[in-house]
């Protein structure tokens, strides 16, 4: 297996991207990259600074002055912004409302994607993300589109938070809708499947047999 392989794996909220990625990035002993908690890190530090999540302007220059790192544990992925631990912190109700928002501004993007294309250029990665396969890396080796039903995906993201904040599956389900919506018409990066990409539902596969499909075709 070539350690100079570029994996993107794109799909909306829910899908499975961060837990496949995370998966195969182990088997395959290669760097696993977060792109979402990178826009939800710049997200957490536009509200600290009670910036309106609108004003483009505003959060474009926090997006600048930003800086984000992701490292690995044996905990998993630990994101760090401005040399403090906020992965718990990105995970929050109040980024989950805005992150979307934030993550259509066209500056912010284009400050993101080059920082993602830095991170990723010397090969040896699996990113996942909404725009890896399209913009980030349309050269990518493999490209895989993840996708379920959107009651699933709402789903998955209840039982993934429902302990940690007050929430219910209701209010979950209308967060993914409206992410679904901004994603998906946003000007700048669109969440859409690339021409090359390998489509996959996910809706009724369990996390192996999602990876033992994706390192069949990657083998």
């Amino acid at each position: 297996m070539s350690k100079s392989l570029i994996i993107a794996i794109d799909g909306p909220a829910g899908s499975g991207k961060s837990t496949i990625a995370k998966f195969l990035a182990e088997k395959l002993k290669l760097l696993y990259i977060d792109t979402g908690a990178m826009y939800r890190a710049v997200t957490l530090n536009v509200l600290n600074n009670r910036i309106d999540p609108s004003n483009a302007e505003q959060v474009s220059e926090i997006a600048a002055n930003s800086r984000i790192g992701l490292k690995r544990n044996n905990n998993g992925l630990i994101v760090m912004l401005n040399d403090k631990d906020v992965t718990e912190q990105i995970r929050s109700k109040e980024v989950n409302a805005a992150v979307s928002d934030i993550a259509k501004i066209k500056e912010v993007r284009k400050i993101m994607v080059k920082q993602q294309q830095m991170l990723g250029k010397g090969g040896g990665v699996i990113l996942e993300g909404r725009d890896i396969g399209t913009v980030v890396f349309p050269d990518a080796d493999f490209k895989f589109f993840l996708d379920a039903a959107p009651g699933e995906r709402a789903r998955r993201r209840y039982d993934e938070i429902k302990g940690k904040y007050a929430v219910t599956l209701t209010e979950i389900e209308r967060n993914v809708s409206r992410r679904d919506n901004i994603d998906s018409n946003r000007e700048a990066g669109p969440l859409k499947q690339a021409a090359d990409a390998v489509y996959i539902d996910t809706t009724d596969l369990t996390i192996e047999e999602v990876v033992e499909r994706i390192l069949k075709i990657i083998r």
